[in-house]
C-alpha cells in the first residue's frame, strides 16, 4: 500500500512540476481524463559520476547539495551479527553503539557530547536492525550485517567535526558505565521477548527455516550480554574498524577536492589493519517442510508459511518481484489483500514477501494476523491464490500495475543527495556495483520486459506448496477446531497435528518445558 501512495506522489508530483500539459489554441478539455501529458522521463544516477577513489583505497560517494550549509558523512563497514564470537552474541552490536556513545580518546563521554551539541552537529553509530532497516541523516538504508558511524553538521565545522568522528572510530573509550547503561536495557529488552505474538513469530520462522547454527539466529542472552567487557569491544573493535572496512556516503554542502583532501588528511596513518569479513554466510541446512506451532494465549493467531526462493542475481529475478507485487505485494491491489482482507475480513493486514537475497537466495514468504478459528480458513484462501498465479496467466491489467509500480517509484529512490550517495554506497558494500554496476540505468528495462507467461513460468518455480514451511502463533487447540462456516481445516491440510515449538525462556534462550 504505501509502494502504491509513493507511487501515486511520484507521479502526481512529475506531472504538475515536470509535464503541464499544453493546449491547441485556447482549447480546454472538457474532461480530466482528456489531459495529455508527455512521457515522464528520468535517468537514475551512474555511480562514476559519484564515485571517489581515497588514499588508502577508501571509497566515497559523494553527492552535492548546496541548497543548506549542512554536510553528512556515513562511514560504512560490512560489520554484523556473524562477528560475534560463540558465547558473546551481541558483542558487535554493542561495539558499534558505544563507538559514539562512550567517550573518545581523552574525552569522555559527556565531554564528547557536549562538543558534538556545540557544533550544532548529531553523531550517531549503530549495526543495521533489519532486511528493511533505515538510518538516518540521508537515508541509507543497512542490512542486518553492515555498520554505520554517522556525522551530521554544519558544512564550515568539517575539521571539527571529523576531528571527533576520527576519534570515536579510532580511539573508543568504552566507558564502563555507558557499557553497563547499554547491557541494563538490552536485558529489559530481552524480557519482553515473549510479551508480543509478532516477536515470537519472527523469531521462530528465522530459526526454523535459517537454522540455530545460522548467523541471524545465534540469540543474544543473558550471560552472553553480561560478560561482554571492555576488553572485548577493544579486541573487536581492533579487529574490524580501519580504512580496510570503510566505504563512504557523504551529501550536502562541499566541494569535492576539498572534502576529499580533509578525508585522506583525517584518515590517514591509521595505527592497524582491520580486517574485512566475507560476505554473510548462507543458510546450510534445508528449512524443515510441513506445519509448526507456538502456544499463546491470544485471540489472534499469527501465521508465516513460505519456502526457499532465489537471490537478486538470478534470471527470474524480476519476474518474481512482478509475481510475489501481483500475488501480495502490492497493497490494496494485490490478490491476497483482496480476497483475504476486502473480501472476507480475515485480516487487517496481509502479505507477501520476496526476501532480498543480497548476499544468497532468500525466502518467499506470506504473512497475516487473523482470528484463531479462522486461521485455516486463511491460509485455505492463500493457498489458492498461489495455485491459482501457478495455473493461470495473470491479466494484462494486473502485469501493467505491477511493472507501473517498479518503474514509477524507482526515482523516490534518489530523491535527495543522501539517497543518492547512500544508495550507490550500498551497492558496492553489498557486492552488486561489482557485478552490475549498471543495475539502476537497467532495472525499468528489465522490469518492463516481464510477460504473463514469465510471471507464470516464475511461480511455477519457485511457489511450490508441498516444499513450504508453515508457522502458527496462537492458540493451537482452538485453530484446529477451526470455523464451523467453512470446511478448510488444519489438520486436513497439514496431514496431522502441527508439530509444537516450546516458548523459549527469554533470558536463555532455551526451550521451556510445556
Amino acid at each position: 500500500m504505501l509502494k502504491r501512495m509513493t507511487t501515486i506522489l511520484i507521479l502526481g508530483a512529475a506531472l504538475v512540476l515536470a509535464a503541464t500539459p499544453t493546449f491547441a489554441g485556447d482549447e480546454i478539455p472538457a474532461r480530466p481524463e482528456e489531459l495529455k501529458f508527455p512521457e515522464l522521463k528520468y535517468d537514475p544516477p551512474r555511480a562514476k559520476d559519484y564515485r571517489v577513489k581515497l588514499d588508502d583505497g577508501m571509497v566515497a560517494y559523494m553527492a552535492p547539495d548546496r541548497s543548506l550549509p549542512l554536510l553528512t558523512i556515513h562511514v560504512l563497514m560490512r560489520l554484523g551479527p556473524g562477528q560475534d564470537p560463540a558465547g558473546q552474541e551481541g558483542l558487535g552490536r554493542i561495539m558499534v553503539n558505544q563507538l559514539t556513545r562512550g567517550g573518545a580518546g581523552e574525552l569522555s563521554a559527556v565531554e564528547l557530547e557536549d562538543r558534538v551539541a556545540a557544533l550544532g552537529a548529531r553523531l550517531s553509530s549503530g549495526m543495521g536492525g533489519g532486511r528493511r532497516g533505515m538510518m538516518g541523516m540521508g537515508g541509507v538504508r543497512t542490512g542486518p550485517t553492515e555498520s554505520y558511524v554517522s556525522l551530521n553538521l554544519l558544512a564550515k565545522d568539517l575539521e571539527a567535526g571529523l576531528e571527533l568522528l576520527v576519534a570515536c572510530l579510532k580511539e573508543p573509550a568504552f566507558q564502563e558505565d555507558r557499557l553497563q547503561l547499554v547491557q541494563e536495557q538490552q536485558l529489559q529488552r530481552m524480557k519482553e521477548r515473549n510479551d508480543e505474538t509478532s516477536s515470537i513469530e519472527r523469531r521462530e520462522w528465522s530459526s526454523l527455516v535459517y537454522g540455530p547454527g545460522h548467523w541471524s539466529t545465534r540469540w543474544t542472552t543473558e550471560a552472553s550480554v553480561t560478560g561482554i567487557g571492555r576488553e572485548d569491544l577493544a579486541a573487536l573493535h581492533r579487529r574490524y574498524v580501519g580504512p580496510e572496512n570503510f566505504l563512504f556516503a557523504v551529501s550536502g554542502n562541499f566541494q569535492e577536492k576539498e572534502l576529499k583532501k580533509a578525508l585522506n588528511k583525517a584518515f590517514a596513518d591509521w595505527p592497524w589493519q582491520a580486517e574485512r569479513p566475507e560476505a554473510p554466510a548462507a543458510p546450510t541446512a534445508a528449512p524443515p517442510k510441513g506445519w509448526f506451532a507456538v502456544e499463546k494465549e491470544v485471540n489472534q493467531a499469527r501465521v508465516s508459511f513460505g519456502l526457499p526462493s532465489i537471490d537478486r542475481f538470478d534470471d527470474d529475478w524480476y519476474a518474481a518481484l512482478v509475481m510475489n507485487d501481483i500475488l501480495g505485494a502490492g497493497g490494496f491491489s494485490s490478490r491476497l489483500v483482496n480476497r483475504i482482507r476486502s473480501d472476507e475480513g480475515l485480516a487487517y493486514s496481509v502479505r507477501s514477501s520476496l526476501g532480498s537475497g543480497t548476499y544468497y537466495p532468500d525466502f518467499f514468504r506470506v504473512t497475516f494476523q487473523t482470528k484463531v478459528r479462522s486461521t485455516a480458513f486463511a491460509v485455505s484462501i492463500a493457498l489458492e491464490e498461489i495455485n491459482r498465479v501457478r495455473d493461470e496467466l495473470v491479466s494484462e491489467e494486473e502485469l501493467e500495475l505491477a511493472k507501473a509500480s517498479f518503474i514509477q517509484s524507482l526515482p523516490a529512490g534518489f530523491e535527495t543527495a543522501g539517497s543518492i550517495a547512500g544508495a550507490l554506497a550500498m551497492e558496492e558494500m553489498t557486492g552488486r556495483y561489482d557485478r552490475d554496476p549498471e543495475y539502476f540505468r537497467k532495472y525499468r528495462d528489465r522490469v518492463a520486459e516481464v510477460s504473463r507467461e514469465d510471471v507464470q513460468r516464475v511461480a511455477r518455480r519457485l511457489l511450490d506448496i508441498d516444499g513450504m514451511t508453515f508457522l502458527v502463533v496462537g492458540d493451537l487447540d482452538e485453530a484446529m477446531i477451526g470455523d464451523p462456516k467453512h470446511e478448510a481445516s488444519i489438520q486436513e491440510m497439514a496431514g496431522s497435528e502441527p508439530t509444537r515449538i516450546p516458548l523459549r525462556d527469554p533470558m536463555t534462550m532455551k526451550p521451556m518445558a510445556n
